[in-house]
């Protein structure tokens, strides 16, 4: 189930809620915790069953080896090698696991296009969230290791990797920031505010999820289909509409994680800020996919060498975590490319700022922004040829032919009905998918500029006025939830 589906909100959430807190206030306080953790192994099982003994295995694995690599765990008795050793054989099964299940089929296929062989391997289907549980259970071995984590217990540890809002598209979570919530009393009774607070925030992402997202994913899609042509309108409106998909898509995705474990009174570590504010491509990254960019810093470039090895090794070791971090969203050579061209552009930002070179304020944003929209088209694009005539259809002001979103199909969208019908019967063809997807784009800009919906939510009480507006945007979007094409959050597929 997905947070945006009427399973989740009218049956999945109200049953763990009440059941949760009921236990506590009964005092089952261990008994609310399996509680909830078998309620997020159910939530991740209604995708596919079959997947939950490897999650359990993989939870199983890591708090073992957790436990022998902890300098606290003195029962266990083992010395520093011994303990490095163990926490690198964890890191490698861990990695094995993730490389078998996302990595096995594209490794196959271009060892036989560059061999001539013909190896195969059965389809592998990617288990969901396996990259964000993986990386998760990675840091708790590396803190383990390094003493930063003191608490281990089975159904504590079994409930920080699997607490159903951030399981499967995080965010990554460090085991030290979750857990003292976990064990904290305050978390164990209805707080009201708390309450208020995560419906206003899921309520906003609900919106932007059905309302916004969807409505782009239909633009996006068909511009991105394989082989479609482009016209110079058709490009633009293709590569902004997987622009605003991908963020209202995400960020709709990260309000309701946090309003939903907000609801049991726990703050998630805020995962996206307005990153399409940012006036450079550093800023960029401190904005967007928060999680992510900590846990590459702190795991994989700061142990490649850092910036403590000269600038020569700092530019190979960003360029080298950008390359790998785009590989971690997918087994494709066009993620590969959108890393690359992320992890050259922070070089150029660094070389730019070390030679006191500024740009004024509008400039720098609008550099910042073209630039993240024109690396987004290698992100979603199918192959280069897809993205090669998208981008040359952005830069080719004189084209008029292509087809790009003229043929969407109607009947998906979450609004407008009988007046889409209206504009198309008296607007030639395809002007309506035109105006529609561009009005859009302006709206979307907009909504942008604007504060996101985490500073909505902390700045100020929830009054009267919040309340309306939250009652007003949930009960549009869960009318909307019959009508739209329900699609799965994006990064659901990372």
């Amino acid at each position: 189930m997905i947070f945006s589906s009427t399973v989740f909100i009218l049956i999945f959430m109200p049953i763990t809620f009440f059941g949760y807190f009921w236990l506590n206030k009964k005092r089952l306080i261990i008994g609310g915790k399996v509680w909830l953790t078998l309620a997020s192994f159910l939530f991740y099982g209604y995708w596919n069953i079959n997947y939950i003994p490897l999650l359990m295995a993989s939870i199983l694995f890591n708090f073992i080896v957790g436990g022998a690599t902890s300098p606290y765990q003195t029962h266990i008795n083992l010395n520093n090698q011994k303990r490095k050793w163990v926490l690198g054989v964890g890191i490698v099964g861990n990695l094995l696991l993730l490389g078998y299940f996302k990595y096995a089929n594209f490794f196959i296929n271009n060892l036989n296009a560059l061999s001539g062989s013909e190896f195969h391997l059965h389809h592998i289907i990617l288990p969901l969230g396996i990259s964000f549980y993986t990386f998760t259970q990675i840091a708790f071995l590396v803190d383990s290791y390094q003493g930063k984590a003191k608490e281990y217990d089975l159904i504590n540890y079994a409930l920080f990797v699997t607490f159903f809002p951030h399981l499967i598209a995080g965010p990554i979570l460090h085991h030290t920031e979750m857990m003292s919530q976990f064990k904290s009393r305050w978390t164990l009774c209805v707080r009201y505010r708390n309450i208020l607070m995560g419906l206003f925030i899921f309520s906003i992402g609900l919106f932007k999820k059905v309302m916004i997202a969807d409505i782009f994913a239909i633009w996006a899609d068909a511009g991105f289909s394989p082989g479609a042509s482009h016209h110079f309108f058709s490009a633009w409106a293709t590569s902004l509409s997987y622009t605003f998909q991908l963020y209202f898509d995400f960020s709709g995705y990260c309000d309701m994680a946090i309003g939903a474990a907000l609801m049991f009174n726990i703050w998630l570590p805020l995962n996206f800020n307005s990153p399409y504010k940012a006036y450079d491509i550093q800023d960029f990254w401190r904005r967007w996919h928060i999680t992510l960019g900590r846990y590459l810093r702190d795991y994989l470039y700061i142990p490649l060498g850092g910036n403590r090895s000269g600038m020569p090794r700092m530019y190979a070791n960003l360029f080298i975590t950008f390359l790998l971090g785009g590989l971690w969203h997918g087994a494709s050579w066009m993620f590969v490319m959108w890393g690359a061209l992320h992890g050259s552009a922070l070089i150029i930002h660094r070389l730019w700022k070390k030679a006191g070179y500024t740009l004024p304020k509008t400039v720098a944003w609008l550099i910042t922004f073209l630039f993240v929209n024109i690396t987004w088209v290698f992100f979603r694009a199918n192959s280069m040829d897809d993205a090669w005539r998208i981008l040359k259809g952005m830069v080719d002001v004189a084209s008029i032919q292509g087809v790009g979103v003229y043929d969407v199909p109607y009947q998906h969208y979450a609004w407008g009905g009988a007046l889409i019908d209206t504009f198309n019967r008296y607007l030639p063809a395809g002007m309506t998918a035109y105006l529609l997807s561009f009005a859009m784009i302006a709206i979307a800009f907009v909504i942008c500029s604007q504060r996101n919906a985490f500073q909505m939510t902390t700045l100020g009480r929830i009054g009267w006025g919040k309340v309306a507006y939250m009652t007003l945007l949930f009960s549009i979007a869960m009318y909307a939830t019959n009508t739209s094409s329900s699609a799965v959050f994006l990064y659901y597929n990372f």
